[in-house]
């Protein structure tokens, strides 16, 4: 699987209508913590196989992060059929990770 960024004119198509489950990382080139998470998911990108992995920009998105109260990067989210299941704001690490991914 890879783990690629999404576009705003791409979200409605790749993840409000996706029929798969779906883990969005809100970050920002800037973020220091947004980085060591990426890290993280980069890490864990084989055994994810179960979720389609987007990255957000959230400067070059922001319609998208203020529409779903992006508020502190990183944040992650899972969608499952175009609703958000649950999210986490910050750092977490690959423990925290694979806990927050379990269904």
């Amino acid at each position: 699987m890879k783990i690629m960024e999404i576009k705003e004119k791409e979200f409605q198509d790749k993840v409000l209508n996706a029929k798969e489950k779906i883990l969005i990382d809100f970050k920002a080139e800037w973020c220091g913590p947004c980085k060591m998470m990426s890290s993280v998911i980069d890490s864990l990108e084989d055994d994810l196989t179960s979720y389609t992995i987007y990255k957000v920009d959230v400067d070059e998105c922001p319609n998208i992060a203020r529409e779903y109260g992006v508020m502190s990067i990183p944040t992650l989210m899972i969608f499952d059929q175009g609703k958000v299941l649950k999210s986490e704001v910050g750092f977490k690490t690959k423990d925290e990770l694979e806990e927050f991914l379990k269904p």
